[in-house]
């Protein structure tokens, strides 16, 4: 299942993975549900569909980019901060109970601000996560992405009970993620 709140999903990328693994990229697409979030009460909502979904067929993974996207643009200015953190920690708590529930793993994506107080003087990176720590004590696994050298990416270990806090570097290819140039 795919929740898209920004309009990024793009088939294209499913079937050039497909491709590389040797299967059909239109029985990959048929396996995939996808709904375009126009508003965090349509996300929400969204997320209520899905259970019924679930409910009738398995599903081994949601993955909802961005988390924050729509909170932050119907949230604004610090008179609506309190509800908007409210209304994001309601469905983080809705994402975790679907997980448990039905068994499967949750990708949320989020995105970042940068940070203009007096870390960025100290620091190579001044972006700051949205949502604070209701993200934080949300999620069981935290990784931040950046760009690297050319086409590399770098994944950190943020937050994990599992996994050490280390980095790992990869390229992104129409084929999906490989192996870093």
């Amino acid at each position: 299942m795919y929740i898209d709140t920004e309009g990024s999903f793009r088939p294209e990328k499913l079937k050039g993975i497909a491709e590389r693994f040797g299967m059909d990229p239109q029985d990959v697409l048929d396996n995939v549900a996808f709904a375009r979030a126009m508003n965090s009460e349509h996300q929400m909502e969204l997320l209520s569909a899905a259970a019924a979904m679930m409910s009738e067929s398995r599903y081994v993974l949601m993955i909802v980019d961005s988390a924050t996207a729509l909170f932050r643009t119907d949230f604004t200015g610090r008179g609506e901060l309190a509800e908007r953190q409210q209304k994001l920690a309601q469905f983080l708590r809705a994402l975790t109970n679907l997980a448990q529930t039905y068994g499967i793993a949750i990708v949320i994506t989020n995105q970042v601000s940068a940070d203009p107080g007096g870390s960025a003087m100290f620091s190579a990176d001044s972006n700051k996560p949205i949502g604070g720590n209701i993200i934080a004590h949300a999620s069981t696994t935290r990784l931040k992405l950046r760009k690297g050298r050319g086409e590399n990416r770098v994944m950190k270990v943020i937050d994990s009970p599992m996994i050490a806090e280390a980095d790992a570097e990869f390229a992104l290819s129409d084929g999906g993620v490989r192996d870093p140039e």
